[in-house]
């Protein structure tokens, strides 16, 4: 009889991102990971595989959690302009600048983890053009709202201002 997973994969996963979030790819060990989750570090090994493995699923999980995010700041902002949209993105659990970049970062050894950031990405810009209006143009101000929106998360501009951002693009 198989024995019973005391943590699941997302779980260990979601320790895995902390981790890295805390300490950088280094932090990530078998060891380390152990020690913030209770189980062996032999169990994790026979789960994962590999370091590198640990990480890949880690990155394509937390591209789940945000994708799934995604589809409820997207209801949650229906009828709203497209800064409602990333303020509803914004909003979550935990903080996002240090969520998004960290996993932008631990996906950048996993062509799979790169994909799905890429998917994530194209879908919050295809929300937001859709918020914008209609053809090139809106594509093009989805595009730079979204680099502008992630440049602020991920280096703290708290004087920039998505809505006036919004009127120029329009």
């Amino acid at each position: 009889m198989p024995r019973r997973k005391l943590l699941s994969d997302a779980e260990v996963l979601k320790a895995t991102r902390q981790l890295f979030a805390t300490g950088g790819e280094k932090a990530i060990s078998f060891g380390n990971l152990s020690r913030a989750t209770g189980l062996a570090a032999s169990t994790l090994a026979q789960r994962f595989g590999s370091v590198e493995r640990l990480q890949g699923a880690a990155a394509r999980n937390g591209w789940e959690e945000i994708g799934a995010r995604l589809e409820a700041a997207d209801q949650a902002s229906q009828g709203k302009g497209p800064q409602a949209l990333l303020k509803a993105l914004e909003d979550g659990p935990e903080g996002r600048s240090v969520h998004i970049a960290g996993l932008i970062l631990l996906s950048q050894r996993d062509p799979a983890a790169l994909e799905a950031a890429t998917t994530w990405r194209c879908q919050v810009e295809m929300q937001l053009a859709l918020r914008i209006g209609q053809g090139e143009k809106a594509r093009q101000a989805a595009q730079i709202l979204f680099a502008a929106w992630q440049g602020k998360l991920v280096w703290g501009i708290g004087d920039l201002r998505l809505k006036d951002l919004v009127k120029r693009l329009g």
